[in-house]
Formats: C-alpha cells, sequence, structure tokens
C-alpha cells in the first residue's frame, strides 16, 4: 500500500495575516499531514446526503498535543495570585479553593490554555487527587516508591488485527538520541492514522513513527504531565470502537484499555488524564457517559452496581437533564479491574469537558445544549425522595449548576486561566461567556456563521480584568475576542428557593422569549422541578433573552481555510489551527510588541505538556 507524505507550505500575503490592535499575526507554516487511504476491509463511503437520517461515522477532524521533555514553569500572573481579590475561582457563593490558605498552582499549561496540572502541590496545600481516599486505588510500593509500570506490548512487532500498519522513521533511534530536550513534539490524528512528530527538526514533515488503524478512528488524545521526562511519556487515544490505547512512544510500547467494547461500546468524543494522576484518566462516551479508567487495569465485564443503579432509567435513559447517576463510585471496594467510576450524565452524545484550572470541578457539554458543572471529586450518598418508586438509596455526584444553550448542542468548552469563567461554543453559532461568580451568562458573543469547534483562552494575553479567548468553526473561521470584567452588562438575577435547598434563577426582566414547538426541546423550562435532594444547593439556571443578555463583538475575524476548523491552541510565540482536511497551520504573534492595555509577560510559561 502506497502511503502519501505530509507536506510543508510557506504561504504568504494579505491573505495569511491577521490584524488585531496589537500588531499583526502573520502565517509561518502550514503542515499538512496526508490522510491514509481507507483500509481495504471498511466498507466505501456512501454519497453523502445532507438530508440522511442514518447516523454517520464518527469523525474529530485533527487534534493536536504538545510535548517538551524539559520542565517549564508557567509565569502566567493569574496563576500566581493568592488573594482573594481577583483570581479565586468561584462556584456560587463558595470557592473552588477549600481554604483561603490553600493556593492554585500549576507548572505547566495544556494544549487548550488551560494549566496541564503537572503539579498540584503547593507551598501552603495541595489539592486532592480523585480517589485518594480509597486505599484500594494506590499504586503497589516497591523499594524506591510507587511503582511505575509501562505498557507491554511492542507497537511496531505487534499481530494485532486491530493496528494496520506502523511506520517507523528509518533513523528513529538516531532522532531521539540528537534532540534537544527543549524539542518541541507532537501527536496529531488525522483518519485512521497517529503521528508522532518532532516539530524542532528541520524534517518535521516525516513523522517519527506513524500508527494505522484498521477500522477504528483516533478522536482524541491527551499526555500525562505528571509521569513525562525525557526518557518516558504517557499518551492515551480515544477511539471511534471505543477502544482505548495507552501509548509510551519512547519504549514504543502499547496497552488496549476497553478492548472491543468490554466496558462501553459507544465511541469517545473526549479524554483526559486526572489532575494530579500517575494512571486515572476520564473518558467521555458518546452515549452521554464519563467513565474514569486506570491505564494499569485489566478490563473486565461492567454493570452497573447495585447502589448506583437507577431505578428510574427506561432502556438506559435519564429521567431528565437533571439526572446524574454513578453506575460505579469510586469509593466501591470492587477496583480489581476497570472502571475506576462510571457516571451517566445524559442521554445524548456528550461532545466535551474540561477541568478547572485548579483540578477541582469538571465543565461539561453535550448534544442537549446543557453546560454541566460537576464537582466531580465529591462524590456523596444522599437520599433521593423524587422518583415515584426509589425503595432504595442512589449515589449522586455533586452537580452544583446546570445551564442551558441558546439553541441547540454545546460542541466545546473550555475554563479561563483564573477559574472565574468557562466558555462554551455551539450550534447556535455562538460563544457563550459564564461566570461562576454570579452563576449566570454574562455575554454572547456572536460572529461565527456555523458550528463553534473549539474554543480556548490566550492565557500570555490575560491578566486578572483582561481576557483574550479565540474561537474556530465550520465555518472556517478563525475569530479573536478581548473582554474585560467591567464592560459586560449584567442583568440582575432573582433567584428563588425551592424544595429543600434546590434552587432555580429567574430573570427580573418581564420578557421572556417564548417557546416554540419546534425549539422547546433545545431550551431549559424555568418551571422544571430539579431533585429534591437534600444538603445540595444545586442551580438550574433558565435561558436568557438574547435582548436581555450582553453581544460582545469579536476584534478579528477570518477565513483561514477553506475547509472547516476543528482545534486552536495559544502557545507562547503563536496561534496554531488545525482542519477537518489536516492542515495544522502556525500564525506568528506580532514582533512589534504588546499592546498597553494588556502586560507583557517576560518570560511566559510553556502552553504544552
Amino acid at each position: 500500500m502506497v502511503e502519501t507524505n505530509n507536506t510543508l507550505g510557506h504561504p504568504s500575503g494579505p491573505e495569511y495575516q491577521l490584524v488585531v490592535g496589537e500588531g499583526t499575526y502573520s502565517l509561518r507554516e502550514d503542515l499538512h499531514l496526508a490522510a491514509p487511504p481507507p483500509h481495504p476491509s471498511e466498507a466505501p463511503t456512501a454519497n453523502p446526503n445532507p438530508l440522511a437520517t442514518t447516523p454517520a461515522p464518527p469523525t474529530a477532524g485533527v487534534k493536536v498535543s504538545f510535548v517538551t521533555a524539559s520542565p517549564r514553569t508557567a509565569t502566567h500572573p493569574l496563576y500566581k495570585v493568592t488573594t482573594s481579590s481577583t483570581a479565586r475561582s468561584f462556584l456560587g457563593t463558595y470557592s473552588i479553593r477549600e481554604s483561603e490558605k490553600e493556593p492554585r498552582k500549576s507548572d505547566e499549561t495544556g494544549s487548550d490554555g488551560l494549566p496541564a496540572q503537572a503539579s498540584l502541590t503547593g507551598t501552603h496545600g495541595k489539592s486532592p487527587v480523585f480517589g485518594e481516599g480509597n486505599v484500594l486505588l494506590s499504586p503497589p510500593l516497591g523499594k524506591e516508591g510507587a511503582k511505575r509500570r509501562k505498557p507491554k506490548t511492542s507497537m511496531v512487532k505487534s499481530n494485532s488485527s486491530f493496528i494496520s500498519r506502523v511506520v517507523p522513521h528509518d533513523h528513529l533511534n538516531k532522532r531521539l538520541q540528537e534532540r534537544s530536550s527543549e524539542g518541541l513534539f507532537a501527536f496529531a490524528n488525522v483518519d485512521r492514522a497517529f503521528e508522532w512528530l518532532d516539530l524542532s527538526s528541520a524534517t518535521k514533515t516525516e513523522p517519527l513513527i506513524k500508527i494505522l488503524f484498521t477500522k477504528s478512528h483516533i478522536l482524541c488524545h491527551d499526555i500525562n504531565p505528571v509521569t513525562k521526562s525525557a526518557g518516558h511519556v504517557d499518551v492515551i487515544m480515544g477511539t471511534s470502537s471505543g477502544d482505548i490505547l495507552w501509548y509510551e512512544p519512547m519504549s514504543q510500547k502499547y496497552g488496549r484499555i476497553n478492548k472491543n467494547g468490554a466496558i462501553n461500546s459507544s465511541p469517545i468524543s473526549a479524554i483526559r488524564w486526572l489532575p494530579g494522576s500517575d494512571n486515572l484518566f476520564l473518558a467521555s462516551h458518546m452515549d452521554g457517559t464519563l467513565i474514569v479508567y486506570d491505564k494499569e487495569k485489566d478490563d473486565a465485564a461492567f454493570s452497573p452496581e447495585e447502589n448506583g443503579a437507577a431505578t428510574e432509567e427506561k432502556n438506559g435513559n435519564l429521567a431528565d437533564h437533571l439526572s446524574l447517576h454513578i453506575y460505579k463510585s469510586v469509593n466501591s471496594r470492587n477496583q480489581k479491574f476497570n472502571p475506576v467510576a462510571s457516571w451517566k450524565i445524559s442521554n445524548q452524545k456528550i461532545n466535551g469537558f474540561s477541568f478547572s484550572p485548579d483540578g477541582r470541578h469538571l465543565a461539561v457539554v453535550s448534544e442537549d445544549g446543557t453546560l454541566r458543572i460537576i464537582d466531580y471529586l465529591k462524590e456523596q450518598w444522599v437520599p433521593c425522595r423524587h422518583m415515584s418508586q426509589a425503595p432504595r438509596r442512589l449515589i449522586y455526584c455533586r452537580l452544583t449548576d446546570v445551564y442551558t444553550s441558546y439553541y441547540g448542542g454545546f460542541m466545546c468548552v473550555c475554563w479561563s486561566p483564573d477559574g472565574k469563567y468557562v466558555l462554551t461554543g455551539g450550534q447556535d453559532d455562538l460563544v457563550s461567556i459564564w461566570s461562576l461568580a454570579e452563576r449566570q451568562i454574562v455575554a454572547r458573543c456572536p460572529g461565527h456563521h456555523s458550528w463553534v469547534t473549539a474554543v480556548a483562552f490566550d492565557p500570555w494575553r490575560c491578566d486578572d480584568r483582561n481576557y483574550r479567548f479565540g474561537s474556530v468553526g465550520d465555518d472556517c473561521r478563525l475569530l479573536l475576542w478581548d473582554f474585560n470584567v467591567g464592560m459586560l452588562r449584567r442583568p440582575k438575577v432573582a433567584v428563588s428557593v425551592r424544595q429543600r435547598g434546590s434552587v432555580s434563577s429567574h430573570l427580573a426582566g418581564p420578557r421572556q422569549r417564548a417557546e416554540s414547538q419546534a425549539t422547546s426541546r433545545y431550551r431549559s423550562n424555568s418551571n422544571l422541578s430539579s431533585h429534591e435532594v437534600d444538603g445540595e444547593d444545586l442551580v438550574e439556571h433558565s435561558v436568557e433573552s438574547r435582548m436581555q443578555t450582553a453581544e460582545l463583538p469579536p476584534i478579528m475575524s477570518k477565513v483561514i481555510d477553506p475547509d472547516p476548523l476543528c482545534w486552536i491552541s495559544f502557545e507562547e510565540d503563536s496561534i496554531v489551527t488545525s482542519c477537518a482536511e489536516g492542515h495544522i497551520r502556525t500564525w506568528d504573534r506580532p514582533k512589534e510588541g504588546m499592546n498597553g492595555s494588556q502586560i507583557t509577560l517576560s518570560p511566559p510559561g510553556s502552553n504544552h505538556a
């Protein structure tokens, strides 16, 4: 089989420039990752019909993860502030931090512009790690402390039918030996291929290794910043078949988790290492389930544990969008096999999730148009009286806030570097800014002409009051946005107490957008009764009319690619975007310096693992 090669271009001209207030971003290079031909065993793709109702195979375009061998310290000021005046993360009336003395600290940042949680230990305190209270999840201790395992199966010599072909570079060992510790590696997926690239090399178009899969496509991947070193990198990959690969590229070994859908057979839309954990990672399956896996545990046939079984489910569906059922708790004594924990949060596809900068909360967006803020560290036993048939107590994870889109599903989500705001992009062509301090939407950001597929903050253009973020979408556009905490008009919210500690926010204004039969399934209903849960402060937020919410215009909007865009990342010296057809474009930051309205960081931290 003849494989196509990657290409590198350096287009120039006004059409490859982004003009903003602080200067002009120029396209440095366009790295095109060639898509492999379909595997002979794959069924031929039918002529796409936009009106067809048959489900299409899941795809994700091209997504990229960056990693360097040497650690770099983030110096974004938002991570350094420890007072309660500006940079604390709020959720309602309480801080995400457990106490004023506990700082937020992160040594590195991830490819989405958020801290990578390489170190959650500060000088004054330590953020908790998921499952640390369960001794059954503690790693085995050896002579030199915790024993760290590596995957066992050779990728190059594998005879698995799951992997079609592995193409290592002819001089792989030589290139690894000669690489700089400051060098930048990238992992990228394109269709059924997964590539490991050395972006610091003059021959960056030649992958260090290229893995071709038989039928599955890699939809998402992540790098563990806790375990990475000069000679070791832990990569996890989620596939369209539901299988998960734990891959260590230096040794060319891999392990396969959820093999053949042993635990959950639905595709994986997003995957992330849990903050501060060596072994645990979280995967969102397209059936609306979040599952925590351990890379070092074997699989076993899984069915919901008795205490977590949801009696109100019908054919595996939740009763309503406020339900969040734990099929297996992290505190379970049955931790010999995967999964470590399993939560059902939606009847529809989960499109993405993001951990808060301090690692304490989880923001999840789904096809049902809901943004859920989850205190995932606090699994608690609570009585459930809202169901007509509830013979036993159910486990509920602490669901703190439920927000709803203006229309359609949410496609992407990210946190601000200080944890005060959450961004979402959706099928309503809008980027929305949610304030967790005020527990409401503070602005909608029109400007896209199609679905918004990725959003990210630029930590090098943020301070404690000013924020820069970017978004890309199916309209092939890159949009940049600036906002200041004092520039947004915030509608007043009257909060009425409801049953047993449940509260709901209602807009004070007299105008309420009328619900139509065609769109009612996409809107939240302020009259819906939330779960009657003792001791929980669950807030279901009604949808605000566009006339009652501030609108934020973009500072820059431009079509930068002929194909739909699917990913964006802000780096120290550039903006990086990718499209569905394999183009990874790097845009150099302006050389003339920052605008006076923003701060200049020297030296800035890294924006990758």
